[in-house]
């Protein structure tokens, strides 16, 4: 299968990259991170995530972010909306995309959000019927896809029927997550061949994260795929607070340098964007994740 010719990158690092963070982080510092973005030419940016404080600290805040926020035309800002109740407060927000996830396995659906796989896409129903009469787009996830933190490797033929009804239900695009790190471009193939006999290949995108080093490779075996939209973070910013030892998703701008090398189009401008990345480092007081943003410091 040839290369696609344009890759949509969905930059997760405000919602996925900051909700692991230990400090607080001000709406200010969001809003900038944000609106750094925007110029930088992302088409698609996930904000925030309309969940319980008491759960996720640092998505508190979601709906003054958006409010302060500059929305461009043309690009979309998504939020994180698990149940009705954090649909309803992404809808007062403005928000006019959302996304809500679903687990691969039944041990990481039971620790995370407390149900069986079933019962969380059941959970799924009222927010999917609320969107359709909003005209509210909504994008699935399904985590450990590739590997889970309790049950080890995960196959392939496990995932597909999750993504298909993620599908069936409403999502008009189903972003397939190795949330702790451990699939290699073997395992990613096959999921790609798998899942796309009952979700079509330019319904699915990929979601990588980087613990053991594999995530652009995988990316690389997901374009080979036919697969062209990849979920990333500015700065390799993020892991999961239910998967210990898992780090960061894929950085925007390593994603960005493959793209580039291989002649893909995306519409992002690589300085501005290892710019945003940089400046929200520096925030947080981490060094920066992105290897190619830390080769371009160093010149």
């Amino acid at each position: 299968m040839s290369l696609p010719n344009h890759v949509r990158l969905v930059e997760v690092g405000p919602r996925d990259g900051l909700q692991n963070e230990a400090q607080p982080i001000s709406v200010s510092a969001k809003v900038r991170l944000v609106d750094d973005l925007t110029e930088a030419g992302l088409a698609y940016i996930e904000v925030g995530s309309f969940v319980s404080p008491k759960w996720v600290p640092q998505m508190a805040g979601s709906a003054e972010v958006f409010a302060g926020i500059q929305q461009r035309p043309g690009v979309t800002y998504a939020a994180l909306a698990p149940n009705l109740r954090g649909f309803e407060d992404a809808l007062a927000a403005g928000v006019k995309e959302v996304a809500v996830f679903a687990a691969a396995t039944e041990a990481f659906s039971q620790r995370n959000i407390n149900c069986s796989v079933s019962d969380s896409l059941k959970r799924f129903d009222p927010i999917m019927a609320a969107a359709r009469s909003h005209g509210v787009r909504v994008r699935g996830y399904v985590s450990c896809v590739l590997g889970c933190p309790y049950e080890g490797k995960v196959s392939a033929e496990q995932v597909a029927p999750i993504a298909r009804e993620l599908r069936d239900m409403g999502c008009y695009e189903v972003s397939l997550g190795d949330t702790i790190g451990t699939g290699t471009a073997g395992d990613t193939r096959r999921l790609f061949e798998v899942v796309s006999a009952q979700v079509p290949r330019e319904q699915l995108a990929g979601h990588f994260h980087d613990t053991y080093g594999q995530a652009l490779a995988n990316v690389y075996a997901s374009l080979l795929e036919g697969i062209n939209v990849f979920d990333s973070s500015v700065a390799g910013l993020g892991g999961c607070p239910y998967a210990k030892g898992a780090t960061g998703n894929i950085a925007s701008e390593d994603v960005l340098y493959l793209l580039q090398g291989l002649g893909i189009e995306t519409g992002i401008d690589l300085d501005r964007l290892i710019a945003a990345g940089q400046r929200i480092s520096q925030v947080l007081g981490r060094s920066n994740g992105s290897r190619v943003a830390r080769a371009r410091m160093a010149q």
